[in-house]
């Protein structure tokens, strides 16, 4: 099965191509541009790198979240564009369990982290079973100190390797405010998002039954967007 896997809810932008779970082309940049200039634009260059094209994709798996508002929708407008009226499946994928993924095969518990601003994070927690890893809670968005207490809380002792945008921020305050969390370090390439792991995830899904079509994909943001907190906030000054 070829599989297009396309990741923009952070920073970084990232494509894969792979054929089940062999990987054909990757192409990840860090270069400050938007995901709107950069992601269809990859995508071409992945599938053409892999002797492909986008009449050869058979699955994509896409990111849905959570993770930047605009990041998380140019995706998702994409693959929709791109699978519209085609009947090829698509499998959002968490951008948490991603992370993860490209963690294997650490040891330890994985605590992926995306920045969501005001102290802040996006998270969820994991460990390496049978070389897969399993959740041990939902996405959610939490601050970090909330999280912090918690590591120390289920974990004392135990080795905690965090990843994302935000995991130089949670290990930075967990030192600062002299917290007992073992971090073990993560190497730089593990750190941020990989469309090889989202392919993986998305395979892994599509096999358990998790595919959807191209109306169905929808973003997972686990909280109003500015606009929207901002409309409320106007709302309730104006019922007063």
């Amino acid at each position: 099965m070829k599989i297009l896997a396309l990741d923009s809810t952070t920073r970084v932008a990232t494509v894969a191509v792979c054929e089940d779970a062999r990987l054909l082309s990757l192409f990840t940049t860090d270069s400050g541009m938007t995901q709107s200039e950069l992601l269809l634009p990859m995508a071409r260059q992945a599938l053409r790198a892999a002797h492909l094209s986008f009449a050869d994709v058979e699955l994509f798996a896409l990111t849905v979240g959570p993770g930047s508002f605009t990041g998380v929708r140019i995706g998702a407008a994409l693959v929709k564009g791109l699978a519209f009226e085609k009947h090829i499946p698509c499998v959002p994928v968490s951008l948490m369990e991603a992370l993860a993924e490209n963690l294997l095969p650490l040891d330890g518990i994985y605590c992926p982290v995306a920045d969501a601003r005001r102290a802040q994070v996006y998270n969820a927690l994991f460990e390496n079973k049978e070389n897969t890893p399993a959740r041990l809670c939902e996405d959610r968005l939490l601050p970090m100190h909330d999280l912090l207490d918690e590591l120390e809380a289920r974990f004392p002792g135990k080795p905690v390797f965090a990843c994302g945008d935000a995991a130089g921020a949670l290990i930075a305050l967990a030192g600062k405010e002299g917290r007992t969390v073992r971090f073990s370090p993560v190497p730089d390439g593990l750190l941020l998002p990989c469309a090889a792991a989202v392919a993986r995830c998305g395979l892994r899904g599509y096999r358990a039954g998790k595919a959807v079509d191209d109306l169905t994909l929808a973003p997972v943001y686990l909280r109003p967007s500015q606009a929207e907190r901002e409309l409320a906030e106007k709302e309730k000054q104006s019922e007063k």
